[in-house]
């Protein structure tokens, strides 16, 4: 499940990687591709943009994850752990 703050990142996150595809960053790049980089960026959504998507719609965009959303996260992710471990502990048991 995505949550909002993690689409949120994802998009700030491609835009990063397409300014530095459009930028040559990426040695050997094909100028058709840097290109298309830029033609994308010429309409991918500005700061601006996502601040009101996310003030719109914060069940689809947050800039930051609201505190509820963080404690069931680190606690789902604390059980997630904690399930490894016992699975971990049992593989020698059922070896004997």
């Amino acid at each position: 499940m995505t949550l909002p703050d993690e689409r949120y990142r994802a998009v700030k996150w491609a835009e990063a990687f397409l300014k530095r595809l459009a930028g040559g960053h990426y040695a050997r790049t094909p100028k058709a591709v840097r290109d298309e980089a830029r033609s994308i960026l010429r309409h991918y959504p500005s700061d601006w943009d996502m601040n009101r998507a996310a003030q719109a719609a914060p069940e689809v965009f947050q800039e930051r994850m609201e505190d509820l959303h963080r404690f069931v996260a680190v606690g789902a992710a604390a059980q997630q752990q904690e399930d490894l471990n016992d699975a971990e502990l049992l593989r020698g048991y059922r070896e004997l």
